[in-house]
């Protein structure tokens, strides 16, 4: 996948909380990055095809798709597989941080989250 340097990048971020993905879009907007939402397992695995983001920030718990079952699809499609995805969640235990990295997810971060922490981690997989 060849990308511009000056095109923007774009991220998917996915979570079934309004307000939270609100605030997470403004915040990566202000980065320079494009945002594209879902609030649903399924509506990310559509927009993944649709739009074909750079990253994909996704919360584990989620409605019809979790988190955990979008990653797997986005590794096992050929056409998504190398695209990076953050798991980004309120669950801060070490089996859901280790069942993650297991299924494909490249960085996993705990809500509440840092701005700066997750912008690091978005320049480091991109």
């Amino acid at each position: 996948m060849i990308n511009n340097s000056d095109s923007k990048k774009k991220i998917l971020a996915v979570d079934d909380e309004v307000d939270f993905l609100k605030i997470l879009k403004l915040n990566l907007e202000a980065d320079g990055y494009e945002v594209i939402t879902a609030f649903d397992g399924e509506e990310a695995l559509k927009k993944i095809k649709n739009d074909n983001p750079d990253v994909v920030i996704l919360d584990i718990v989620l409605p019809k798709l979790n988190g955990e079952e979008v990653c797997r699809c986005i590794r096992k499609d050929p056409v998504s597989n190398k695209i990076p995805v953050i798991m980004l969640t309120g669950k801060d235990a070490d089996v859901e941080r280790i069942v993650s990295m297991v299924i494909g997810a490249d960085i996993y971060i705990t809500k509440p989250v840092d701005f700066e922490d997750l912008n690091s981690a978005i320049k480091k997989v991109l």
